[in-house]
């Protein structure tokens, strides 16, 4: 893992001293996630860890007050810039304190919708994944995409994602279902959705058409089909041939569940004849914490960080804490180190601190735990993500590695 580097910005100038400029923390220290709102605090410290690095003004979210008062208290202390909350809802409410101000906030979340100017969402937002892999369908000449999705939050953000990248590529607009949650409404849908009867119909019709002529029974004699065979059992009726069903009307399909659900997605893939041999499937992100139970999903794909970028987080993390670190603590580790850089870096433009829109929006980025991430104005965070492809004995393995530069694009 590299260091952050830090935001030169372009010009000259003095590094200011420390003065009024600490870090508002804004985690659940308490309640039923203050174990992991430690850790994300522990991987703060871990990256704040010279004698000129800006204090850390803590707050917990999970105090009287949430999120609110958390991030009410950082402001009035003066902080310069504010990392967290760890969840969209605490976010949303952090940011109505600090909308009027300039106090820049670096949320944990992955929820879009929490993104403006002056608030960043870190988490790997389901936009990213899903124009990673249409970025790459579309490079195997994939043409026609499609969606099948759970009606829940990440499915909608999964499909409006789906959307805008078809459309940044010049696509047709992809065919999207939000399906329901039994295993009869899925297959159901799912056979309205992959055009199963009109392609079952087309099956039969040709094998109707390219059956042969039915035999004639052994002992008769054709000039006299009226006698009685005298001999030999009657021969068996010719079956037509087994025509396979046409491919679906897509030939790349996104999925987003997880879980039991999505095992009756699966099921009724296979009842429908939707073969992933066939269709590149595509999903979150989240298939990578089971992808050993996958085999079924062979040759889907889920766009994640590659691991290897984090073994040097994971063993610093372990040397001074002594476990594991979550993956929820790369964000915060990687906050407070690009903090760290910034605020270590030359100001310019009369900036009264290094965490202006300028600094934080350089197009070249940072180098994080997860690999290569930046900012752009409107506050959506660009990621590079490599691809990962299920095995047929279940598992994964890494098909495209991260492409070494950030996405382009309003993500």
């Amino acid at each position: 893992m590299s260091t952050l580097a830090a935001c030169a910005g372009g010009g000259e100038g003095t590094k200011t001293s420390h003065a009024g400029r600490n870090v508002g923390v804004l985690l659940p220290l308490t309640g039923n996630n203050a174990r992991l709102g430690q850790e994300m605090l522990s991987a703060a410290r871990m990256a704040m860890n010279t004698p000129t690095a800006p204090k850390l003004d803590v707050h917990d979210t999970t105090a009287p007050g949430g999120a609110a008062a958390a991030a009410q208290a950082a402001v009035k202390a003066g902080d310069g810039i504010i990392l967290g909350p760890l969840t969209a809802g605490d976010a949303t409410q952090a940011a109505a304190m600090t909308e009027q101000t300039s106090v820049p906030m670096l949320s944990f979340t992955s929820d879009v919708s929490v993104a403006r100017p002056d608030v960043w969402i870190l988490g790997i937002a389901p936009e990213q994944q899903v124009r990673r892999m249409v970025g790459a369908a579309v490079r195997e000449n994939r043409q026609h995409f499609a969606a099948f999705l759970p009606n829940t939050a990440l499915g909608h953000a999964m499909g409006d994602a789906m959307r805008q990248s078809c459309s940044e590529h010049g696509l047709q607009s992809p065919q999207i279902m939000y399906h329901g949650t039994t295993a009869a409404e899925i297959t159901e849908q799912l056979k309205t959705f992959s055009a199963f009867d009109s392609r079952a119909a087309a099956a039969a019709t040709q094998a109707a058409a390219t059956a042969p002529a039915a035999p004639v029974p052994t002992g008769v004699d054709p000039a006299n089909p009226d006698a009685a065979a005298t001999d030999a059992p009657p021969t068996p009726p010719a079956q037509p041939a087994e025509v396979p069903l046409a491919p679906p009307p897509f030939d790349a399909l996104l999925l987003a569940d997880t879980g039991l659900q999505l095992g009756h997605v699966i099921e009724g893939l296979r009842a429908v004849q939707v073969s992933p041999i066939q269709t590149r499937i595509m999903g979150p992100g989240l298939w990578g914490a089971f992808a050993g139970k996958l085999a079924q999903l062979q040759n889907a794909w889920y766009a994640a960080p590659d691991p290897a970028s984090r073994q040097h987080f994971v063993q610093l993390f372990m040397a001074q804490y002594h476990h594991m670190p979550t993956p929820l603590a790369d964000l915060s580790y990687d906050a407070a180190a690009l903090v760290k850089a910034l605020d270590q870096a030359p100001r310019t433009g009369g900036a009264k601190n290094g965490y202006s829109v300028q600094a934080l929006t350089r197009n070249e980025g940072f180098s994080g735990v997860d690999g290569v991430f930046g900012f752009t104005a409107s506050g959506r965070t660009r990621r590079d993500l490599a691809i990962f492809q299920i095995l047929p004995e279940g598992g994964s393995r890494m098909v495209q590695a991260p492409s070494g530069r950030l996405q382009n694009g309003t993500n």
